[in-house]
């Protein structure tokens, strides 16, 4: 199961982290774990193009951790969606994603 957890201060996150496999299906075709990744990635990415001072991270297998240091109105909103396409997923596979705030 992958473990979504979201801290918050003051209702802002300030810090998300990503852990664990879907076990939805083989690794490497596994479609729920790629969603996630492709989400969790993408986000990030386009954080880093507006502001790669803004985050921290760390990332290994199957695990990433994002520190967000800095918010302003497209970075909150760029969590903001990353936190709701992943809460739409964990609606359709329950067993396979959980995320806690």
């Amino acid at each position: 199961m992958i473990k979504v957890s979201i801290k918050k201060e003051n209702n802002i996150i300030t810090n998300v982290k990503v852990e664990g496999h879907a076990g939805y299906g083989v690794k490497g075709t596994d479609i729920v774990c790629a969603s996630v990744s492709s989400i969790v990635i993408t986000s990030l990415n386009a954080i880093i193009r507006i502001d790669e001072d803004s985050i921290d991270y760390k990332q290994d297998e199957g695990f990433i951790e994002v520190s967000i240091k800095k918010h302003d109105k497209y970075i909150d909103i760029l969590i903001d969606n990353m936190i709701s396409l992943l809460k739409e997923l964990e609606k359709d596979y329950k067993k396979n994603i959980e995320i806690y705030e």
